[in-house]
């Protein structure tokens, strides 16, 4: 710094002025006079005044001041930038010797960058979300970091049987073989799956706040399309706030990944950029794959620490119900369609009585990673037992028939009667995952129980409808495994395996005796082999006749490979490409086939080639 020269410099000067007077004053005392020489003597040096010596004290002062000043700029940006990994330090950072600020601010390096990472791999050392989160774009302001982050990608997708779907794959619409779609390949191009996200984090006392928001345009409004402009909509994915204490506990609100969903250490939330405690199928697919457990919705969670190794959570969350029911009559109410003020109006919204009850543990014993967890849903609907009757006429004479539940048969076609039934599903869970060498991932996981058909990317039915107007739940299994090989730094390959399956529900019409409901043993699946005429205008495929095709289970193989062309300090650029084969197995349906004749259990096929290229900002 020119003010610590300055000091130097005028400090020296004098020092070395005085010693000259004290050396020439004690040689005169002490020598006789000699001749005069013949060249004139020196000049006497100037002597020292008050002005000089108080400058000298100035001096002294500024600098001083100065060293003050750095510490605590450098203890306020320490309180700032403290993490979860760094509680059981103290508090405020010990102080920074006067001797470090000096050096610091003469070189011109910012705290930052004053004590670099260690040289190992970032990518191989374990880090906290909020560690991961903080990159170079990360700003500081008065006390928090603001960490914007993303990618942008280009995917494509080949079908080679059509379902009118960008990336995201609508499994449970796989079609049958007579529809005419399973005769026409598609190929999308998009860039919609590329995201926008925010990391903001800092401390108050003893408690690390943080708030994190993602989005991407996978939805679509009105005006979407793909002819020209491909303006598609702003979609929120997460946009959670979080309170972490010290003493384990935590607190998070907001729409996240629901706890159901699976972690790769600990329980705490995931980004959407595949970089911290992430256990989600690396595949380009949005809809992830078969079999993986998973939701995005609104929520309220508690989770406590104990240490390193074991972890607890329980959680409320957004209910909802997904519905599917043949041959019923019109004498029950689910839900209806979303209001246009708050809602999507083209989709149907259950009315839900409770939340979802979530509870999860997780276990870190140094050798893998183990959950368990339980799931408690309630669902609630209307029914009619006067909506359904049954005429009859015999010689001329028309006999109207109701339900036993019915009051009278005056009151055929009405909502006399009406009441509400509501039924408690739910769920368990286990996941398991292991690291072999730091290059190898196996993972298993498994889940099942009534009603959680949701939870599954397949999104197979919750519920169907008994004959009487109530609800009947509908069992449901998942399961999806895991293999996962990094090869080298740059370069990883990637295996997984899922199926959910969805056993029969259905009950018998008390006034027609048919049987009705999901995958009932007489549906009609006899043309779902039979291709039948367009709509017209020439986007109106044909609707396949007697092919009713309950799905019983989805399952989905997916191999595939990413590639890093680069990943350091401006931000990281990989290239993927992944094959899937798909199949919707249905459940066989005797209805219009001769007496004795095996039913039929036709199945849909797909096989899809995705690819992606990334790049993820810093």
């Amino acid at each position: 710094m020119k003010t610590t020269s300055r000091v130097f410099l005028i400090a020296f000067t004098l020092a070395a002025l005085t010693a000259g007077a004290w050396s020439q004053t004690q040689t005169a005392s002490n020598t006789v006079p000699a001749a005069p020489a013949a060249a004139p003597a020196a000049p006497a040096p100037a002597p020292i005044t008050a002005a000089d010596i108080q400058a000298l004290k100035d001096a002294l002062a500024a600098q001083q001041q100065q060293i003050q000043a750095l510490q605590e700029q450098l203890q306020r940006k320490n309180e700032a930038r403290q993490v979860e990994s760094t509680v059981a330090a103290p508090a405020n950072p010990a102080p920074v010797a006067p001797q470090q600020v000096a050096a610091l601010g003469a070189t011109g390096i910012q705290q930052e960058t004053a004590n670099p990472a260690p040289s190992q791999n970032p990518e191989d050392q374990p880090q906290t979300f909020d560690q991961q989160m903080e990159g170079p774009m990360t700003i500081h302001f008065r006390g928090i970091n603001i960490t914007p982050g993303g990618y942008a990608e280009g995917a494509f997708i080949r079908r080679s049987r059509a379902l009118a779907a960008d990336v995201s794959t609508p499994f449970n619409s796989v079609t049958m073989p007579g529809a005419s779609q399973s005769q026409m390949p598609e190929f999308f191009g998009s860039a919609r799956q590329s995201k926008t996200t925010a990391f903001v984090d800092g401390r108050w006392k003893n408690v690390d706040l943080s708030s994190y928001v993602a989005a991407d345009f996978l939805s679509a409004g009105v005006t979407s399309t793909s002819t020209q402009t491909n303006s598609y909509t702003l979609r929120l994915r997460q946009f959670w706030g979080q309170a972490k204490f010290t003493n384990g506990w935590s607190f998070l609100a907001g729409q996240s990944w629901s706890l159901a969903t699976e972690n790769g250490k600990g329980i705490s939330p995931d980004d959407d950029l595949g970089r911290t405690n992430d256990a989600r199928p690396r595949v380009i697919d949005p809809s992830y794959s078969v079999g993986f457990v998973f939701a995005r919705q609104y929520g309220l969670r508690l989770t406590k620490t104990f240490g390193d190794k074991v972890a607890f959570a329980v959680a409320i969350e957004n209910p909802q119900a997904t519905l599917s029911s043949h041959g019923n009559a019109p004498n029950y109410l689910l839900g209806e369609a979303g209001a246009s003020n708050s809602y999507n109006t083209t989709a149907t919204y259950s009315f839900n009585p409770a939340p979802d009850l979530i509870a999860k543990v997780a276990f870190d014993p140094g050798i893998g990673h183990y959950e368990v967890f339980g799931l408690l849903d309630r669902f609630t609907g209307r029914a009619f037992p006067c909506a359904e009757s049954l005429s009859t006429t015999v010689g001329g004479v028309t006999t109207v028939t109701v339900g036993p539940n019915c009051p009278a048969v005056t009151d055929a076609g009405t909502a006399v009667g009406a009441f509400s039934n509501s039924k408690e599903g739910g769920g368990l869970g286990a996941s398991a995952r292991w690291q072999i060498a730091n290059r190898v991932t196996f993972g298993l996981k498994g889940f099942g129980g009534s009603g959680v058909g949701r939870y599954g990317p397949a999104s197979l039915p919750d519920v169907s409808i008994n004959g009487d107007g109530t609800i009947h739940l509908v069992k449901n299994l998942m399961g999806l495994s895991t293999l996962e090989f990094k090869v080298t730094k740059k370069f990883d390959i990637v295996g997984y395996g899922g199926v959910e399956y969805a056993a029969r529900s259905f009950s018998v019409d008390q006034l027609t005796g048919k049987d009705i409901g999901y995958a009932y043993p007489t549906e009609n699946n006899t043309g779902c082999y039979t291709e039948t005429a367009p709509g017209g205008g020439g986007f109106t495929p044909g609707t396949l006749a007697d092919c009713t095709a309950d799905s019983r289970a989805v399952i989905e193989g997916t191999v595939g490979f990413w590639y890093k062309f680069y990943n350091g300090t401006r931000g990281k650029f990989q290239f993927g490409a992944m094959y899937s084969y798909l199949t919707r197995n249905t459940w066989a349906g005797y209805g219009g086939l001769p007496a004795g004749t095996n039913g039929l259990d036709p199945h849909g096929i797909d096989n899809m080639i995705f690819t992606s290229f990334r790049y993820y900002l810093p």
